[in-house]
């Protein structure tokens, strides 16, 4: 006896083939027209339940899906890494539910933490740390994995001065005791910096031209290696920041010959400029974040600069030298 028509508004086929069953005919019709089938039919109530109800995953939006990742291009302990601590510090409670991890990636005077930063996914949770100095200086000399012109720059966040720093025993009180000794001695004083191209190696340079004076060059993956050394008494000579020195000047555990800024740092008054001493020379470094090229999320870029330009001055620190 032949199947009889399926009802006009019925969800099955018209015809099934000759010889099925009810079940297979009822079986191929839940395949064909069932949730997930090829034509899925729903009622008007359905399509008005919520995307959850209906077993469809929520959307997670920026920055909520996982923790930012921002990168350090220098050891944990230096002028760079306690910036970006406590930038994160003061920027995640303005943006909420995010969660930063901050990693140190030192390497190639800050090459190997700029290269991470600008070739990861564009996706917005990633960002970084620079010092202005190095980052460009590297790209003139070599061919990095990353082209400076092509980052986004969220926040330019402080202005640092370099100096020359040594030990309290060490025999020289200013930069010209320095000189008259680098000048007896050619090539016997080691300077620390943290890796070529660095402002510090910058400001070893200016000096030695300033003085037709020649010292060695001793590059290290960032400050905090060089601090440990010139504390140590195996460095004669530390070139950094006044802001990576204040705390141990304060202790009375080294001392600064010289600092490079235009004027004397208002916390460190009693420390002359090279300027001051007879040295035409300024330098310093210029830290900020930048992120990956401008392929990521807008979002980030939008909730990123605020954030930053709101982030307080935290009372246990000075107040920056820039």
């Amino acid at each position: 006896m032949p199947l009889s028509p399926v009802p006009r508004h019925s969800a099955l086929p018209a015809a099934v083939p000759e010889g099925w069953t009810r079940g297979a005919r009822l079986a191929q019709a839940a395949t064909k027209y069932g949730p997930g089938g090829d034509h899925a039919v729903t009622s008007r109530r359905d399509r008005r339940r919520p995307r959850l109800a209906r077993g469809g995953p929520r959307p997670v939006h920026w920055p909520l899906a996982r923790p930012i990742e921002v990168f350090v291009p220098f050891p944990a302990g230096g002028g760079v890494d306690t910036m970006v601590r406590g930038i994160v510090a003061s920027v995640a409670p303005r943006l909420p539910g995010s969660r930063f991890v901050v990693t140190n990636r030192p390497g190639a005077g800050g090459q190997l933490g700029f290269e991470a930063n600008f070739n990861a996914a564009p996706d917005g949770y990633t960002l970084g740390a620079a010092t202005n100095t190095a980052m460009n200086a590297i790209s003139i000399e070599r061919a990095p994995r990353y082209r400076p012109a092509e980052f986004t720059w969220i926040a330019n966040v402080v202005d640092d001065p370099a100096g020359f720093w040594v030990h309290p025993d060490s025999p020289w009180k200013n930069l010209a005791d320095l000189a008259a000794a680098a000048k007896q001695q050619p090539e016997a004083f080691g300077v620390g910096t943290a890796g070529v191209g660095s402002d510090d190696h910058i400001l070893q340079i200016a000096f030695e031209n300033a003085t037709g004076t020649r010292l060695i060059h001793i590059p290290y993956n960032g400050t905090g290696p060089t601090l440990r050394d010139l504390l140590g008494g195996r460095l004669p000579i530390g070139s950094f920041n006044m802001g990576e020195g204040i705390g141990l000047l304060r202790e009375g555990r080294i001392r600064c010959l010289g600092q490079a800024g235009p004027q004397r740092w208002s916390e460190m008054p009693d420390v002359p400029t090279f300027r001051e001493q007879g040295l035409d020379i300024l330098g310093g470094s210029a830290r900020g974040s930048p992120a990956r090229p401008a392929s990521r999320p807008r979002s980030a870029t939008r909730c990123g600069r605020p954030s930053a330009r709101r982030s307080p001055t935290r009372p246990s620190l000075p107040n920056p030298p820039g």
